[in-house]
């Protein structure tokens, strides 16, 4: 059992990497990573989020996520604008230029998806895709507990 724990870490560890460096290939044409993909899409669901709130809905760290809308701006994908209530704080919104991206970005990675799923049944898929929700809800809870 220990060693089938050991893989299943190890699994994990290298199948996000790989599908890392794939997405961050495809990417590259829209001159973006796969670590801005979280945060253009929860914008699209969120925008005028702070970018406090933002950071904690991709989980990353601030400085991590100071780093990345950065660049997203650099990009022109994302603007902000200061908030209404709070003259300290900044919301944050998706560009035209994004908006109009999405949806191929979106074809690219679900090209990805379909090719690195391509030998599973759709049993398979399912019962996949409930095991990591569990995992990643459970790992949540964890972190959120500290």
């Amino acid at each position: 059992m220990e060693r089938e724990t050991t893989n299943f870490i190890m699994f994990n560890s290298k199948i996000f990497r790989n599908t890392q460096i794939f997405l961050d290939r495809i990417l590259k044409k829209f001159e973006l990573s796969s670590g801005s993909i979280p945060y253009i899409f929860n914008l699209e669901k969120n925008e005028g989020i702070s970018q406090n709130k933002l950071s904690k809905e991709v989980g990353n760290d601030k400085s991590m996520s100071a780093r990345t809308i950065t660049k997203l701006i650099d990009l022109d994908f994302v603007y902000k604008k200061q908030d209404e209530k709070d003259s300290r704080a900044y919301n944050l919104y998706l560009t035209a230029k994004a908006k109009e991206l999405i949806p191929e970005i979106r074809k690219e990675i679900k090209t990805v998806l379909d090719l690195l799923t391509e030998d599973l049944t759709e049993e398979e898929m399912l019962i996949t895709a409930k095991s990591l929700r569990k995992i990643l809800n459970k790992t949540q809870r964890l972190k959120d507990n500290e």
